[in-house]
Order: structure tokens, then C-alpha cells, then sequence
């Protein structure tokens, strides 16, 4: 009844809806049963609508994500004056990844562009407990500690604000993850994403952190070995 081309060329569009079935898996179904065809010369195919245009969201959100880590880096970088510490910091970064990709396997949960914006809102979140635990290593190095003393007593003070932060923004999240009412396709994964990531980069960023800005910082305040007491020196 009609003839339609595309670029001006004749063209056959076959549409469908992929109802219970996630857009990336469908699309790449689609790819492989078509290269499967012996089409005549001259006729090709395209996976086009929906399927293309996540493609080209996905690939946009990958540059957004790595333009949130280098501003987060830039900010930090202004901020500590430092351009090590801030390194130290976004290393936490990295742990939050391994926690998204086990918590999308486990919930089946396919990588979308809500995944993707989940894991932008996380690369912001997930260094602040790094930041606290840095700057408060930084402080009481000013005040005199030498640093193992001062990634030790940082540990120690900030240990249990860091949990109670992540637990309550867990928490937050937690009805959104079940996936209830109206919108839960938008919800779900992006709540699982930021779980996820939070709370591996909470339990990784306790042990990489210190260790990591051991090895990168510089001890202006003397020796690695903790400073003697005074009684010590006194009896010597």
C-alpha cells in the first residue's frame, strides 16, 4: 500500500514490542539472527528505533561519567591543594564498580541508561567517606602525628561516621530497590546501582585507602614509627 525509503533508498521496517524482554538483549538477538540471513546484494539491515537510540544514550552517559570523575577530581584537587590526595580519594571509585556489577548480576538486573545515571549520582557519593577519612588524616598530621599514627587514630575516630552514613543512605534507597508501584522499571535499578556500589566501596574504601596513601604521601613530620611517649623519653 506504500513505498518508504530511508536516505532514499527503498526501505522495509518491521517493528515489534519487546514486552518482558530488556532492549539491549532483544536488539542483540535481532543482530545475530539477521547475520545469520543470506540476504541478496545490494539489501542490508539496521537495527534502528528504540535499540538505536539507547545506544547512542549509553555512549553519551560513558563520557558523562568520566566528565564527573574528572570534575570531582579538579574539585578536590582546588580544595586539598594536593593533587596526590585527590588521586588516593577516587581510588574509591573503583571498588564501587566491582559492587554494581555483583549486585546487577545477582538482582538479574541488565545494564541500562538508568544503571548508567545510577552510576554517575555514585561517583559522587561514593568518595565522601574517603574524603573524611582523608582530611582527617591530613589534620592530625598537621597537629603533630607522624603518619601511621594518623592513619590509625583517622580509622579509629572516623569508622563508625562512615557507617552510620552509608547504612542510612542504604537504607534510603532500600524501598526503591523492591521495585513496588507505579515507575519501578526507573527505580529499581538505579536504587541497586547506588546500593551496590556504596556499600562495597564503604567495606574496600576502610582497607585501600590507608594503605594506598601510605605508599603515595610523604611523612613531613618525621619517621613512619610512631613517636615514643614522654615517660619513654624521660626514663631514657
Amino acid at each position: 500500500s506504500e513505498i518508504r525509503r530511508v536516505d532514499q533508498q527503498r526501505a522495509v521496517v518491521v517493528s515489534a514490542n519487546v514486552e518482558g524482554f530488556d532492549l539491549g538483549s532483544a536488539g542483540e538477538d535481532i543482530r545475530q539472527v539477521m547475520a545469520g540471513l543470506d540476504l541478496p546484494e545490494g539489501v542490508y539491515f539496521e537495527v534502528a528505533g528504540q535499540s538505536r537510540e539507547m545506544g547512542e544514550s549509553l555512549a553519551s552517559l560513558q563520557f558523562a561519567l568520566v566528565l564527573a570523575v574528572f570534575l570531582v577530581y579538579v574539585i578536590m584537587a582546588s580544595t586539598f591543594e594536593n593533587l596526590v590526595h585527590p588521586f588516593v580519594i577516587l581510588l574509591s571509585v573503583p571498588p564501587a564498580i566491582i559492587g554494581v556489577a555483583f549486585t546487577l548480576f545477582v538482582a538479574s538486573t541488565p545494564i541500562s541508561v538508568v544503571v548508567f545515571i545510577g552510576a554517575i549520582v555514585l561517583a559522587g557519593v561514593v568518595v565522601n567517606n574517603a574524603i573524611v577519612l582523608v582530611d582527617t588524616i591530613n589534620r592530625l598530621r598537621a597537629e603533630g602525628r607522624d603518619r601511621i599514627t594518623a592513619i590509625h587514630e583517622a580509622g579509629a575516630l572516623r569508622l563508625r561516621p562512615i557507617l552510620i552514613t552509608t547504612m542510612t543512605t542504604v537504607l534510603g534507597l532500600l524501598p526503591l530497590s523492591f521495585g513496588l508501584g507505579e515507575g519501578a522499571e526507573i527505580q529499581q535499578p538505579l536504587a541497586v546501582t547506588v546500593i551496590g556500589g556504596l556499600l562495597s566501596s564503604t567495606v574496600l574504601t576502610l582497607v585501600v585507602i590507608p594503605v594506598v596513601y601510605r605508599l603515595l604521601s610523604r611523612d613531613g613530620q618525621g619517621s613512619d614509627a610512631p613517636s615514643a611517649p614522654p615517660d619513654a623519653e624521660v626514663a631514657r
